[in-house]
């Protein structure tokens, strides 16, 4: 899709590009053009300058000249076994959701929210950066699913408690809708899915634990309109057709831009 077709040229805050091609977050670019890191067209960059078609990006010694196309965000569902790490890189050279993503050509994949080590189920994967922002941002009121397995002795009480909003460490937060899914007896292990509005560090766990009753098994199962197929196994991947990404976008109240500005990358010795 060319520019001239629409008769305007796009332009862009260059964090923003970066960000949304999958170069680092925001505030990784922001850093970085503030300690003078990136330039454009061989200058020094201005946090807030706009990119426009042409342009030349210099960075971490590899260099991108700006287009315009249309560029449908790409989402990949994964099922995360147990043990393994939401980052690219770990510290302790654990095994990380990365490891067993395909690899694309002039792009990254960018996690959409995460899941601690103990946590399995699904875990969203775009190349498109705003709409990954979109997605975990709170405004969206975009829920999440998890089954449970807990121990403990689960009352009505409890169950109140946590929908009407228990005071943690970082705040209130409460579950939307706890079902119960069948289990043992009373006290035993039991099984229950549970739906939540963020995304905070353990925060399923941290509920449940509020009403002394641990959590030993969690699972997600649904994030917004996308579930977790039970045909996807452990570690495998599948990503949405262009009619589920049609569903998403509707479901979420998601646009994505007509036109937008991408990067291709170049030798830098030739910018």
């Amino acid at each position: 899709m060319k520019t001239e077709e629409y008769g305007f040229e796009p332009s862009e805050r260059i964090q923003k590009t970066l960000a949304r091609c999958g170069l680092g977050s925001r505030r990784q670019v922001e850093a970085a053009i503030k300690l003078g890191q990136i330039t454009i067209n061989r200058e020094s960059v201005e946090l807030g300058q706009k990119l426009k078609v042409g342009d030349k990006i210099a960075w971490k010694n590899r260099a991108w000249v700006v287009e315009s196309d249309y560029v449908m965000p790409r989402v990949l569902m994964y099922n995360k076994p147990l043990g393994e790490v939401t980052t690219r890189k770990d510290e302790k050279d654990r095994r990380t959701v990365f490891d067993s993503l395909p690899r694309i050509s002039g792009q990254k994949w960018l996690n959409i929210g995460r899941l601690d080590i103990n946590t399995t189920g699904l875990l969203l994967f775009s190349t498109d950066g705003d709409l990954a922002n979109h997605m975990m941002h709170p405004s969206a009121n975009i829920d999440r699913e998890y089954a449970c397995r807990v121990f403990g002795d689960v009352t009505e009480e409890k169950i109140k408690a946590m929908l009407a909003g228990v005071e943690l460490e970082d705040g209130v937060a409460s579950f939307s809708d706890i079902q119960a899914a069948g289990g043992e007896e009373k006290g035993s292990n039991s099984w229950f899915h549970v739906a939540i509005m963020e995304g905070k560090n353990r925060e399923v766990r941290r509920l449940w634990e509020s009403q002394d009753i641990q959590v030993n098994r969690l699972k997600r199962v649904r994030y917004g309109g996308v579930f977790l197929p039970k045909s996807l196994r452990k570690g495998q991947h599948k990503e949405l057709n262009q009619r589920e990404l049609e569903i998403l976008f509707k479901d979420i109240k998601f646009e994505p831009a007509a036109q937008t500005l991408t990067l291709k990358s170049v030798k830098k010795g030739r910018h």
